[in-house]
């Protein structure tokens, strides 16, 4: 609750050296008016001549940055006063005063304040006194205010830059990503539109070869395309059955983890419920996981997959023993296009996009993804997501 002041206790604080009987011809000149919270008191750039002392309430400052954005510059309460550059000199206003409060104010006009001026060199002097301290705190607050801008400025550039750099990245990840597969399926189909002989071992091999490079690039082709949907489209929650999707992930896997060395496992709590999601999305999402985990464990270990009951969540977790995340890295992981592509002597493909979209999922959700890693020793990556209830939708 604001306090109400006195217009012969505020005056002299606004004119600092001017006798009591100059503070009462100033209040008899004056006069008191009422305005209740949202009025607009002081216009920027408008031509206004009106002085005020503030005697109840708050009102606020504030100026508009590029003519686009609005920002408060400061509150001001009782004793406090504005606007006396508009007893001065016909200049157009440097900020918009709005009431934030209820609001009581003196308000003395410029003819007025002439009247007064006149006869009071002591009044004269103040005035020149305060305008002098008014215009270096505007200096200041536009220093500041080109300051932050500058500040704003390069963070924007520098954004710009990192995203040219990724984009070039991306552009060349992609076509590394897509010319292996392409040449050596392009290769294999040459050979047999050459009418070359083949016997079956050979035939069958060549056909397995170009159906499994067509297939990466049709991958590669479907992540890039998703991520776009994604962006575009948000799909209609159901009850999903992540142990389902979990059985699935991992008999796809399965072959696939053996050649590596890696032993796959699932563990599900008893009565999971499902979670409120998107099927094909989720699926996307846990694929990337254990797709990385399998990845980045060179050296084999176990890779298990975990579904466990929260408070009103269900936990997915994937844990790997592999090469874990350095702490330089980790802050880039969830990025787009990011990837590791060596570690020592192992080599890694990829063009940095499962956690790009797993984390996209996760967000969709409602739900959170964290990780928990220690280099050399693997990754734990956690997925909540909320249960699903009837409500829902």
């Amino acid at each position: 609750m604001t306090t109400k002041r006195a217009p012969s206790r505020i005056l002299p604080r606004a004119f600092p050296g001017i006798t009591p009987e100059e503070v009462q011809e100033l209040i008899s000149h004056s006069q008191v008016q009422s305005y209740p919270a949202g009025t607009v008191l002081c216009r920027e750039d408008a031509i206004e001549n009106t002085f005020y002392t503030i005697l109840e309430g708050e009102v606020e400052v504030a100026k508009s940055i590029n003519k686009s954005e609005s920002r408060l510059l400061q509150t001001l309460a009782p004793g406090d006063f504005f606007g006396e550059m508009g007893i001065i000199h016909n200049a157009p206003r440097a900020a918009t005063v709005t009431a934030k409060t209820d609001l009581v104010v003196l308000e003395l006009d410029k003819e007025s304040f002439d009247s007064v001026l006149k006869r009071s060199s002591s009044i004269a002097l103040a005035m020149v006194h305060e305008i002098s301290n008014r215009l270096r705190e505007n200096d200041e607050m536009a220093i500041e205010d080109l300051r932050l801008r500058a500040g704003e400025l390069a963070q924007a550039y520098q954004k710009l830059a990192e995203q040219e750099v990724a984009r070039r990245e991306f552009l060349t990840n992609v076509a590394h990503e897509l010319r292996t597969p392409l040449m050596a399926a392009s290769g294999y189909l040459q050979i047999l539109q050459q009418g070359r002989v083949l016997n079956q071992e050979q035939l069958t091999n060549a056909l397995d070869t170009v159906s499994r490079n067509v297939q990466q690039i049709v991958t590669l082709v479907n992540d890039i395309l998703f991520l776009q949907e994604m962006d575009l489209v948000l799909p209609d929650f159901q009850a999903v059955i992540m142990g389902e999707l979990a059985s699935a992930v991992l008999e796809r896997y399965k072959s696939q983890a053996a050649a590596r060395g890696i032993h796959l496992s699932l563990t599900e709590d008893r009565d999971l419920p499902p979670v409120s999601g998107d099927a094909k999305s989720l699926e996307r999402a846990l694929i990337a996981l254990v797709d990385n985990a399998i990845k980045f464990s060179p050296n084999g270990g176990d890779v298990e997959i975990r579904l466990k009951k929260g408070d009103g969540q269900v936990l997915v977790t994937i844990e790997d023993h592999g090469i874990g995340i350095s702490s330089n890295t980790r802050p880039r992981i969830f990025d787009r296009f990011y990837h590791l592509e060596k570690e020592n002597e192992d080599l890694f493909g990829g063009i940095g996009l499962g956690l790009a979209i797993t984390r996209q999922v996760i967000q969709q959700h409602n739900g959170t993804l964290d990780v928990e890693s220690e280099y050399g020793n693997g990754s734990t990556f956690t997925m909540c997501l909320p249960e699903w209830k009837e409500d829902f939708n």
